[in-house]
């Protein structure tokens, strides 16, 4: 194969653009520009011909060093005198400086962008000087934002002179600001706050507002009833309300009263807790479809679980007189769920998350997308060699098995080994 040229090798004007245009993408222009360090005026190390190289093709050392010297304006150019010795004094470049952080915004093609970002960086100043610190830490940041920065910073602001304004997001009124404002900025305004609290700075955690499960979770999720969704943390951060969270259940014995003929019903979690229902079997299940399927049977309940969402049935002390059953997908964040659900009931036992059912499904195995790398303490010796047998690649590359693709058919016969029998038909 054959090698690279010894042209590649040398520092182009493209390679010199390239390197000034990773410092902009690293917001440290922008920075500079906003607040001066004194780094400029900036020298970037050229690599350059050796006397060899230039011996051997002059041609292109010349047209190379020509294509530098023809860029100069930006930056001026340091030179050194390369092969006196063996075809003449040639100076080359060796050295760009940039004088100034506007030159080198000049040479990276970013002036509209930096005007715009001191722009408004100068206006979330005259709000407050802390949210003119906020735009250095987060220049890229406010170029996306642009008008939208102020806008969340007004909130923010809001929020440090009402601490605790017991209302809902729904209700806060400020000129262009609603609900979906505030659920799409959550985290500027949280960053903007802590700004504007020096004394808090590091207090504020971080949110994840994609809305997914966060599989980064430990055990506080379970501890804080209504700190499950970035939504509700927002809400627990800045002292709004929130609506209260909820935990959808079946009766699935037909003969234990409830509200006539309801038996699908969803209630509040402080609801939930004061239920005294006359069942001896727990049922949680992550699937829809399984939920809405279980059969009828005698003193148990179906629980349809919201992944890393807990929380709910944290209080719920009437779960430790039940046998409770988990069934998630047989996966590694399954099995986190599960052994966060033991941080608060630890009796909890596993249902189809076995090695038996995950090799009886191999045609339904699909990737998961994120493996958990979380070591669990709270599995069984068998839930924990399967987990580190999916963790470690012993099934396969990442195998997940999704419970909604077990059959059903096999799913009942190990349900049922482990529930009381159907309620007899009056």
């Amino acid at each position: 194969m054959p090698g690279k040229s010894a042209a590649s090798r040398w520092t182009s004007l493209a390679d010199l653009r390239a390197l000034s245009a990773a410092v902009w993408d690293r917001g440290q222009l922008l920075r500079e520009a906003l607040d001066p360090s004194g780094v400029y005026p900036r020298r970037r190390v050229l690599k350059r011909p050796s006397a060899t190289e230039l011996r051997g093709d002059y041609a292109a050392a010349r047209e190379w060093a020509a294509r530098l010297f023809a860029a100069e304006g930006p930056f001026s150019l340091e030179t050194v005198d390369v092969g006196r010795t063996t075809i003449g004094s040639n100076r080359l470049p060796a050295v760009a400086v940039f004088a100034s952080v506007e030159d080198e915004i000049e040479f990276a093609g970013k002036q509209r962008e930096t005007k715009q970002f001191l722009s408004l960086a100068a206006e979330l100043g005259g709000l407050d000087p802390a949210l003119q610190a906020w735009a250095a830490r987060r220049p890229k940041q406010l170029l996306v934002l642009g008008q939208d920065a102020l806008l969340a910073a007004r909130v923010a602001l809001w929020l440090r002179d009402h601490p605790s304004p017991a209302v809902y997001v729904r209700q806060l009124r400020l000129p262009g600001v609603h609900t979906k404002f505030i659920e799409a900025h959550r985290r500027t305004i949280d960053e903007m706050v802590e700004a504007l609290r020096p004394a808090l700075a590091g207090t504020l955690p971080s949110d994840d507002d994609s809305g997914a499960a966060d599989p980064g979770l430990d055990d506080s999720v379970l501890g804080t009833p209504i700190a499950r969704t970035p939504a509700a943390r927002f809400a627990e951060r800045h002292g709004f309300l929130h609506q209260p969270e909820q935990v959808r259940f079946r009766l699935l014995d037909p003969s234990i009263p409830l509200l006539g003929d309801a038996r699908d019903i969803t209630v509040t979690a402080s609801a939930f807790e004061s239920l005294r229902l006359p069942v001896t079997h727990v049922i949680i299940t992550e699937n829809l479809v399984n939920f809405l399927a279980l059969q009828e049977r005698a003193g148990t309940l179906a629980i349809f679980g919201k992944g890393y969402g807990f929380s709910s049935l944290r209080d719920a002390a009437w779960l430790q007189s039940c046998q409770v059953l988990y069934w998630g997908d047989l996966d590694t964040h399954g099995f986190r769920i599960l052994d966060q659900l033991r941080s608060v009931h630890p009796h909890v036992s596993s249902v189809l998350m076995d090695e038996e059912t995950l090799l009886a499904h191999r045609d339904a195995w699909s990737v998961e997308a994120s493996p958990s790398r979380a070591a669990l303490t709270r599995l069984t010796p068998n839930e924990a060699l399967v987990y580190q047998g999916l963790q470690a690649g012993t099934y396969g590359d990442r195998v997940r098995l999704e419970q909604e693709l077990i059959a059903w058919e096999w799913a009942l016969e190990r349900l049922n080994v482990n529930a009381p029998p159907a309620p007899r038909s009056l």
